[in-house]
Order: C-alpha cells, then structure tokens, then sequence
C-alpha cells in the first residue's frame, strides 16, 4: 500500500474520531501531552532547555556575546531568533536553505519574546551608540512529533530563564550575573479537525486537519501574539473559547518553564 493511500486513511480515521470527541492516544480534546524542561542541557551555552511534549522534542540555546547597537536603537541590545529543522528530527524536513516551517517557527517565538517584553533590551546596552549584548536565541528541532511552535517557545524561554550573562568572561563586569527575565510567554496550540477543536496536536493530527491557531499568552494576562496557520476557519465563538483555554494552559506552563512541577 502506497505511502499516500495509508496517509489517506490514517486522516479519514482521526477525522472519525475527532467526530466523537476521541484522539488516537487516547486524550481529551483539551488535553496536552506529558510535557518536561531540563535546564542547562548544553554546558557550552549561556542559558539552554529541552522540552519535550510528547514525542517532540526541541532543544533551545541562549548565547550573549558583545556587539553594535542599531542606528535606529543606539540605546537597546539585539535579539535574534533562529529556527533549525534538521531532515534527521523528521522525513518532512529536507536539507538546503530554510524551509518555510523553520521561518514559521523562528518569527512566531520572536514576536512573542518581544510583543510580551520578556527581556528589556535596552538594559543590554553597555554604551550607547557603541557596544551592547547581543542576545542569539537558538532553536533545534530534535524530534517531530507534533506542535513545534509550543514546544519552540517554551523552550526558548526555559534557556532565557536560565540564562547567564558573560559579563567577566567580556571584560565588561566584574562577575557575571543571570540574564533578568521580566515576563513569561508561552504559546497555546489548537487545529480544527472537523467539527471538533484540540490543543495541542501530534504530528497526525496536524496533517489530518483543516486549521491551526496559536495563541501566546503571558502571566499579566495580555494575549500578545497569535498566528493563524492552514486555510480552515474559526469562529469568533471558536477563538473567544480557545483563548479562555489558552490562559489555562498557559499558567501551567509557564510553572514548568521556570522549573516549577505542575
């Protein structure tokens, strides 16, 4: 049977059950995978995470080194933010240049780091005009099983939590102190699957369906980025509901981000 034809099928089935409320790993609709942080995991790296949701699995490094400001912010440090989806986390991914999920990946959990002010940029600047931190947001996709941008953002900003700023290592200070981290953003998931809306898709399940919304959300309360994905549609009621389910789901993992158990 052709890998095309048993794709086929693989969706007709999730679809069936989607119809009834049920998953093929048997969660509710509502329900996220086991999700896990374990800091520090790259000893060579100013700050890093791995997260893991279910079978996904995304590593996340933080460098700082110094650099020049931008003319148009002389006052401010830089951040930038890199997505990596290497072929061997998944058959999908192919290697050459950046593919259209790796830039999908990297601007969504840029505009969520910076629309939520996670850190104040303008506390990285060592002389205006003239030197400040550069601050390199790295992400590697290690395994894809399903919902990258989530496991991309909490990652993200387990690394920046953790964070240390190479201040003696630059001759810039006389120690080095911890990246200051002022808000916590995290992003929430859904995809249409029929009539039925589910949070937190595996791999199948986002082949198989016909919309996907992100929404990031963070600890104050503010929705601060979303990003629409696929060509289904949602409702005003759909969005007003999964929003109200994003800010649920958000505070249980921003605790797991910042190393808490939830």
């Amino acid at each position: 049977m052709s890998e095309e034809v048993t794709s086929e099928i693989l969706t007709t089935h999730i679809l069936d059950l989607a119809g009834k409320g049920k998953r093929l790993d048997g969660r509710g609709t509502d329900e996220y995978r086991k999700i896990t942080v374990e800091h520090g995991f790259v000893t060579s790296a100013d700050g890093s995470a791995l997260v893991r949701i279910g079978d996904t699995a995304v590593l996340s490094g933080v460098k700082l080194e110094p650099g020049k400001p931008f003319p148009d912010t002389p006052n401010a440090g830089v951040l930038t933010t890199n997505a990596e989806l290497i072929p061997l986390s998944s058959p999908v991914f192919e290697p050459g240049p950046p593919q259209p999920g790796a830039i999908e990946v990297s601007r969504v959990v840029d505009r969520a780091i910076r629309a939520a002010e996670t850190i104040d940029l303008t506390r990285l600047c060592v002389t205006p005009g003239e030197k400040t931190w550069v601050c390199y947001v790295d992400i590697h996709v290690l395994d894809h099983g399903g919902n990258l941008i989530d496991a991309a953002l909490l990652a993200a900003l387990g690394a920046l939590t953790h964070a240390t700023v190479p201040a003696k290592r630059f001759g810039i200070a006389a120690e080095d102190y911890p990246l200051e981290v002022l808000h916590y953003p995290v992003e929430c998931t859904f995809v249409r699957l029929g009539e039925t809306i589910m949070v937190d898709p595996t791999f199948d399940e986002e082949r198989a369906a016909q919309g996907r919304l992100t929404i990031a959300t963070d600890e104050t309360g503010r929705i601060v980025a979303m990003q629409k994905g696929l060509v289904g549609a949602f409702s005003p009621d759909d969005i007003k509901a999964m929003v109200e389910r994003a800010f649920v789901h958000g505070d249980r993992m921003r605790l797991i981000a910042k190393g808490g158990v939830a």
